[in-house]
């Protein structure tokens, strides 16, 4: 998985190395508009997936009438199932796909923000193995190459042949060093740290697009399950995993979300399975419409002979 992962991030690495140059090595902002580029590339496979919801909203009805048919003959309605996706030329799994290109992305890109050395930088595997053991990092745990850069910086000195690759990207955003790990304590008021922001600003971005992602869920389709729980799950999850990693972790998983959502509300509003099934069927009434009129004007011709 981890050669995939290599193959995918070499380019990726690129674009984001080429992205800090244009921002002046400034590591939040290449981290920003990298995801914003990724996203708006993901737009079509968004739309696909939509269109592959639409029409199994669109043969729901049939679905049903079979499971009313067969009832608990679960063998008699999978047959019938797969005849009739085959019948309304709809593919069973057209929704996976876009769906598994974009999990190997997002965790391609995971990996990505999580090793500068290897893929912005260029720094060989060897040399961050030896500085990992020098300066006492575990190369095991996530994230250690952002430990080690914030080590580096730490101790220029140790190490005068890495410093300038190091600090040609810089990891600062608004005073918070995004190479740091916060530690939370419970005595907020005297140990606060500024690293608290990223994963605060992680679970506050997903809290915003989750709510308005379920009120859309429930204007655009108001029959569907709730997902209410969900919506508070997956941000305090993220709250609670992001004070285990890195600043600049946490800062991508903010980006993605807040950019991610809004695009994926958008393309509720244009391509939601409703409207998009509303169209279908407008299209197929048009369809019958031409068709009963041009029988009827065959019709008519031949009475008129």
């Amino acid at each position: 998985m981890q050669a995939l992962f290599n193959i995918i991030n070499k380019p990726l690495g690129l674009v984001l190395e080429n992205l800090a140059v244009l921002f002046g090595g400034n590591f939040a902002a290449a981290v920003f508009f990298f995801t914003l580029i990724i996203n708006l590339i993901f737009i079509p496979l968004s739309i696909k997936s939509q269109k592959s919801s639409m029409q199994q909203a669109r043969i729901k009805p049939k679905l049903d009438e079979l499971k009313a048919k067969y009832g608990d003959d679960k063998q008699k309605y999978s047959v019938a199932m797969q005849e009739l996706y085959q019948q309304e030329g709809v593919s069973m799994s057209g929704g996976c796909l876009p769906m598994i290109l974009r999990l190997v992305f997002m965790m391609s890109i995971y990996y990505l923000i999580m090793e500068p050395i290897t893929y912005l930088m260029h720094i060989d595997a060897e040399t961050v193995k030896n500085v990992a053991e020098a300066l006492g990092v575990a190369t095991t745990k996530g994230g250690y190459q952002l430990q080690i850069i914030e080590g580096i910086l730490a101790n220029p000195d140790k190490f005068p042949e890495l410093i300038d690759a190091i600090r040609s990207i810089d990891f600062n955003f608004f005073g918070i060093n995004l190479t740091g790990k916060p530690v939370f304590n419970i005595d907020i008021i005297h140990h606060f740290n500024k690293l608290w922001i990223m994963p605060l600003l992680a679970f506050a971005a997903q809290m915003l697009t989750s709510y308005i992602s379920l009120i859309m869920q429930k204007k655009t389709n108001p029959d569907a399950p709730s997902m209410a729980g969900m919506m508070l799950t997956m941000p305090l999850l993220s709250l609670f995993i992001g004070f285990t990693l890195p600043g600049g972790v946490t800062f991508y998983w903010a980006c993605s979300s807040l950019i991610g959502g809004f695009i994926q509300v958008a393309l509720q509003i244009f391509y939601g399975p409703q409207k998009m099934l509303a169209k279908e069927r407008a299209k197929e009434l048009a369809k019958q419409c031409d068709l009963e009129n041009a029988q009827l004007k065959s019709a008519q011709a031949k009475q008129e002979n």
